[in-house]
């Protein structure tokens, strides 16, 4: 499993999803690129608060159809006590595409 550092660059809501959730497009740097994701966390999070974040994702599992969107990759998160996504985020900044260690 590949885990890898990227920022959100854009956050739109995904209407089309059996379960709330938010379309992500997240920059991984350079080698790995702009990778778009289906995200349940808006129970924590609105769209605008989203964009400019770091997120951790997986970024070497095969793609997945989500409704109408293809998946790209994993954004990481922990359910908390009622079972909604906060998101797993680094302590700091790093430089885009870093893995984790």
């Amino acid at each position: 499993m590949e885990l890898r550092v990227g920022r959100v660059v854009n956050a739109e809501p995904f209407p089309e999803a059996r379960r709330p959730a938010y379309i992500l497009h997240v920059d991984f740097g350079e080698e790995v690129g702009i990778r778009k994701s289906s995200a349940q966390i808006t129970e924590h999070y609105q769209p605008g608060e989203l964009t400019g974040r770091l997120v951790v994702g997986v970024v070497n599992f095969p793609r997945k159809q989500i409704g109408p969107l293809m998946s790209e990759c994993l954004i990481t998160g922990f359910h908390d006590e009622s079972g909604k996504v906060v998101l797993c985020i680094p302590d700091g900044e790093v430089p885009l595409g870093t893995r984790l260690a």
